[in-house]
């Protein structure tokens, strides 16, 4: 539970005990206030003159924190000031896109310090899953086209009827294609019934 929140650090009640936390600003934004009910995904760093625990939001951050932390010359201070400064995804894009120019940008990473960080943080994220790296499998729109032809020839209707009906159609199903496909051919020979009466 919450019992007092800062942007970078979150007093937490665990049973009883107060443990502060130190949160990137990533996490302060997704956490509650005081009394509310939280998760938090936590590292530990032990020192000769203190202990410190570093809290975040998800499973993911926390993550890319002790990645961080293993690069030369980038602490838990550095580390928590990147992850304040730009979302996680944002990050590992840079990375990957080897975009220097970005990184520079953030508190306190100089031109060779953003070097370091593209080369020792390559190895360390080839899991790192970026949101749009999802990309749909999906059927081409001419194989779809080509099966609901197909269908409705098999229904009685000519080649050609099948062809004209399917045109300018932009449904992403067979079955969508073929319901639409009949309206028109149904509609079609209504307007022919008619006119020829």
């Amino acid at each position: 539970m919450i019992l007092e929140k800062r942007l970078d650090q979150v007093l937490v009640d665990v049973g009883g005990l107060a443990y502060e936390v130190e949160i990137p600003l990533t996490t302060s934004e997704q956490l509650g206030e005081a009394a509310d009910r939280i998760i938090l995904h936590t590292h530990l760093v032990v020192r000769e003159d203190a202990q410190q625990l570093f809290g975040f939001h998800t499973e993911k951050e926390r993550d890319l924190f002790r990645s961080l932390i293993k690069v030369n010359g980038v602490g838990p201070r550095m580390a928590l000031t990147i992850q304040s400064s730009v979302d996680s995804d944002t990050f590992v894009r840079c990375i990957r896109d080897n975009d220097v120019k970005t990184l520079v940008a953030l508190p306190g990473i100089g031109k060779k310090k953003a070097e370091r960080l593209i080369i020792e943080m390559q190895d360390r994220l080839p899991d790192w899953q970026l949101a749009d790296d999802v990309i749909p499998v999906t059927v081409s729109n001419q194989d779809v086209v080509s099966d609901a032809e197909s269908a409705l020839i098999g229904m009685g209707y000519k080649p050609q009827e099948a062809a004209m009906a399917l045109v300018g159609l932009d449904e992403t199903s067979v079955e969508e294609l073929i319901r639409v496909a009949l309206k028109r051919l149904v509609g079609s020979k209504l307007g022919v019934s008619r006119s020829s009466k």
